[in-house]
């Protein structure tokens, strides 16, 4: 039954489906590549600070930030990839009723489905 509704949340919503299930990892060359450059923003930072250098300070700090948002970004394709074509239904379907009775019909059908 669980395993029935995650593909029906999946198919609705592939985003929202991977962003509650955590699923996309992160690859290890972002996170080493933004946290040298975080590294790399501390000390800048500190040296603009240190010799008085405003600029340096400043793109210190954006380099910081640039290094923790790559080290925490996740890829792009991984959302596109895990959605299954046979789950695929299309976005809207035209029925004639109301919206409980189209929810009545999706739950009769889900049950004669699984039995």
């Amino acid at each position: 039954m669980l395993e029935q509704m995650e593909q029906q949340l999946r198919s609705d919503d592939p985003k929202l489906a991977n962003a509650i299930s955590g699923t996309a990892v992160r690859r290890p060359r972002n996170v080493v590549l933004g946290t040298l450059l975080g590294l790399a923003g501390v000390g800048m930072l500190v040296a603009g600070v240190a010799t008085s250098y405003v600029i340096l300070g400043i793109v210190g700090f954006l380099a910081m930030f640039a290094g923790v948002m790559l080290a925490i970004s996740r890829p792009r394709g991984a959302a596109a990839h895990e959605t299954h074509e046979s789950n695929v239904r299309p976005l809207k379907q035209k029925t004639d009723g109301s919206f409980m009775s189209r929810l009545e019909e999706r739950w009769d059908k889900r049950r004669d489905d699984s039995g």
